[in-house]
């Protein structure tokens, strides 16, 4: 047995996309645009580890303009990455206008949130980095 993927439903691919590819980094695998089938399938994964994939699955809207609402439900917990440097990813989130739920106060573990409010858990790669304004400061945001 072998892990593939997680697949996330999303409602607007080129804000998932901001957010999974620009704003965290992961790069995109393929994409597959289905016209017969009405959705678009992105594959991601993390610079230099296409073992751990994310698929993003699109729902193109109906005809007369209606999308699918999707609620995530407690069973679904979130998505972790490990980072080289906690504070410069969380920057480069905030820097593309994405909340830091949980900060890294610690230097160790931060939590996002997608636009589809999918929960991203980031962990430090090693140790802990040592505690370091203005994240030791910065209160926790909504639910994470």
């Amino acid at each position: 047995m072998k892990y593939l993927h997680t697949m996330v439903r999303v409602t607007d691919i080129e804000a998932s996309l901001a957010f999974y590819r620009d704003a965290l980094g992961l790069e995109v695998l393929s994409r597959r645009d289905n016209a017969a089938g009405q959705f678009t399938l992105v594959f991601l994964a993390a610079p230099g580890d296409s073992t751990a994939q994310v698929e993003l699955t699109y729902n193109w809207p109906q005809a007369d303009g209606s999308t699918e609402t999707y609620t995530g439900g407690r069973n679904f917990g979130h998505l972790a990455y490990a980072v080289d440097d906690i504070y410069a990813t969380c920057q480069r989130l905030l820097d593309h206008g994405v909340t830091i739920n949980r900060p890294p106060r610690d230097g160790k573990m931060a939590f996002v949130r997608s636009p589809d409010n999918i929960s991203v858990e980031l962990l430090q790669a090693g140790s802990a980095l040592a505690p370091s304004e203005p994240w030791t400061s910065m209160p926790n945001v909504g639910a994470w």
